[in-house]
């Protein structure tokens, strides 16, 4: 029968003991760690990591790491209920927008006027709506899918796939802030030629770029 989650393990997976106890067989007795991810201490001139625990390496108790396949899907299917509305108002703005440029050198072309004395075309004012109701809601989805990140670990679409994100230390949520400052530092990650996303194919921790610098793993929902 398994037994509840103690407070050692903060991922809510059993504690099973793993073969026979040693002490019990006349060993000194030493005090013993809960399984689960040990608490980080922090200590002057230490990296945050408790004494013992080697840097780089997987803490004991971290459940399964989700795939690369599940973060990618989970990323596209955020895309496709948060993002196409917000994303298509932008493009259409925008391309009403070159329409008219290209069509006013085009006229500019035609009358042998200079490209340099070519007048500006006007740019209408349904032209700048769309274009600031799309980055409106695209910022209000970014923060939305922040506040879910950080205060539960899920978007909707880590929700759907059954992946979650959590400190890498301790198995904690982010919380809202760590977890807009996650997201704004994705631009690392696409600044080597995108390389920090394929990161996670060969990685230990299917960790990105992002990922390593605010230590946060990407796990299998145990729930």
């Amino acid at each position: 029968m398994s037994q509840p989650p103690g407070p050692g393990n903060p991922y809510g997976y059993p504690q099973q003991p793993y073969g026979q106890d040693p002490y019990a067989q006349g060993f000194p007795q030493q005090p013993t760690q809960p399984y689960g991810y040990p608490q980080p201490q922090q200590t002057p001139g230490y990296g945050g990591y408790p004494p013992g625990y080697p840097p780089g390496h997987l803490p004991p108790g971290m459940p399964p790491l989700a795939s690369w396949g599940a973060r990618v899907g989970a990323t596209l299917l955020d895309a496709l209920m948060f993002l196409l509305v917000p994303m298509g108002l932008l493009i259409a703005g925008y391309a009403q927008i070159v329409s008219k440029a290209v069509d006013r050198v085009n006229d500019c072309d035609d009358a042998g006027i200079p490209s340099d004395s070519c007048p500006a075309p006007h740019v209408s004012g349904g032209s700048i709506a769309l274009i600031i109701i799309g980055g409106l809601l695209s910022l209000a989805v970014g923060l939305f899918l922040c506040y879910r990140e950080g205060t539960t670990g899920q978007t909707p679409g880590k929700k759907i796939v059954g992946i979650r994100l959590l400190r890498e230390y301790d198995g904690s949520t982010l919380g809202f802030g760590l977890a807009f400052g996650r997201r704004l530092l994705h631009v690392v990650d696409g600044l080597p030629c995108y390389l920090g996303y394929l990161w996670p194919l060969w990685d230990d921790k299917k960790q990105t770029f992002t990922d390593k610098i605010v230590h946060t793993v990407v796990i299998k929902d145990p729930s």
